[in-house]
């Protein structure tokens, strides 16, 4: 937020002071200078400079004060006599057009005055980055303090409102991108860690794609991102596909796209859904370029498997060699240790994909991301991905779903309304009674 004040101190001097250490808000001053603003008083460019100070102020904040900046801005609520007021003149309208300019005034009694605050900060430079960064503030504190809720559902609903999925332009991501672009990759990236430049690069090579939505108002910020790679066969492990040694496929032979990270980038956009129409507008643009694909599938994480693995054992001690054999990898290399275990998992996996819901709802994120999509449940992968992270919160284990664009619509519609999920009949086949294994396997000798 360093723009805001730099864009402050070019505009005018900041007289008042900020607090040494950026801990001190003199409360008074600031819902004085936000009224002010609110009501417009002085004109245009008067809003306008006291916005951008009351910009540059939280920018100063230290992260212990954003708190109380909160309160002060969800003050700044809605006038509850005006809003009765317009409620019982609604009431007793008894004509069309009375009745439409009463519904009219109620509308905007409705508004909290506070809106019109944050909507003067999308005016500004830098002003919408500006507000994505104080509403990634917001839902830390909104935990705690739930009294701020309605002020982040204003926010989110304006933010919602101006990263519509008409104003997002789709670019894809290469190697020739600027080097803080790519940086942000690296950064933003959350389903497998980029392991250096050679690794980005390699995931940017003429056999992958990466395609982002970016935002006029934030041009130089991926809003989320997707990875592809181009192959011609069914992907089902990581390894081969981070692997930095292994030889790039000619992309015109590629009969399977496989999209096996997706990353949201900005905090600030929670529960504003971009990651279905990126992964639509993808799968288009690829099945243009490439007249040879006939598959476009995930390999997907199962991020809270092997925490609801340990919820299948109950009380009694019984999921303490399931949490060391997360822990201690060893057993991944030893055939035997693996063969013993692979069809119990296989199962549980299979039961917790397919047959672990909230409500309607699998209780898997990323399946309910897909599921939601139209995508079908395809295969479950043994061992996909050995990592720390991949062990630690999948257990080892990854699925893919399956695109196929003339069956999205109606897998949609299943999942959607009667919560059905459709999977291909070899995972459902997996459906026998779930065992949990019983201890953990022998650690092989090193």
């Amino acid at each position: 937020m360093k723009s805001f004040r730099d864009i402050a101190a070019a505009a005018f001097h900041l007289t008042k002071p900020l607090g040494g250490d950026g801990t001190h808000l003199d409360v008074e001053q600031l819902r004085g200078e936000m009224a002010a603003c609110i009501e417009g008083r002085g004109g245009d460019i008067a809003t306008r400079n006291r916005t951008m100070e009351i910009g540059a102020r939280y920018a100063a904040l230290a992260a212990t004060a954003h708190q109380r900046f909160f309160e002060v801005l969800a003050g700044f609520d809605v006038d509850r006599v005006a809003v009765d007021a317009a409620i019982a003149e609604v009431a007793a309208a008894t004509e069309a057009a009375q009745r439409s300019e009463a519904e009219r005034k109620l509308r905007a009694a409705l508004i909290p005055p506070r809106v019109r605050l944050l909507r003067a900060f999308n005016s500004l430079p830098s002003g919408v980055k500006f507000l994505v960064e104080m509403r990634a503030d917001l839902l830390d504190i909104v935990k705690t303090a739930p009294e701020l809720r309605p002020l982040d559902a204003d926010l989110k609903d304006l933010l919602a409102a101006w990263f519509d999925i008409g104003f997002l332009e789709m670019r894809r991501i290469s190697w020739d991108a600027p080097a803080s672009l790519l940086e942000k990759l690296g950064h933003y990236e959350a389903v497998h860690e980029v392991r250096g430049w050679l690794d980005l690069k390699n995931r940017l090579d003429v056999d992958r794609r990466c395609f982002a939505f970016m935002h006029p108002a934030m041009p130089d910020e991926p809003l989320i991102f997707v990875e592809v790679a181009l192959t011609v066969e069914m992907t089902g492990e990581m390894a081969s596909l981070l692997d930095q040694r292994a030889p790039v496929t000619n992309a015109s032979h590629a009969t399977n796209a496989i999209f096996y990270s997706i990353s949201n980038c900005q905090r600030g956009l929670d529960g504003i859904s971009f990651g279905n129409a990126l992964i639509k507008r993808v799968v288009q643009e690829l099945a243009h370029e490439f007249r040879n694909l006939r598959t476009f599938v995930t390999l997907s994480p199962m991020p809270r498997f092997r925490e609801w693995i340990e919820t299948q054992g109950g009380s009694d001690g019984a999921t303490d060699p399931l949490k060391a054999m997360f822990v201690n990898r060893a057993w991944t290399r030893d055939v035997s240790a693996a063969a013993t275990l692979k069809t119990p998992l296989m199962q549980l996996a299979a039961h917790y994909l397919l047959e672990a819901k909230r409500g309607k709802r699998a209780l898997d994120p990323v399946a309910h991301f897909h599921l939601s999509n139209g995508a079908r449940l395809e295969r479950i992968n043994w061992l996909a991905d050995t990592s720390a992270k991949g062990m630690r919160e999948s257990a080892g284990m990854m699925a893919n779903y399956l695109y196929r664009l003339d069956q999205i619509d109606d897998n949609q519609v299943a999942y959607m309304l009667d919560g059905r999920i459709v999977a291909n009949a070899h995972v459902t086949a997996l459906l026998a009674p779930p065992r949990r294994p019983a201890m953990a396997p022998p650690v092989p000798h090193r």
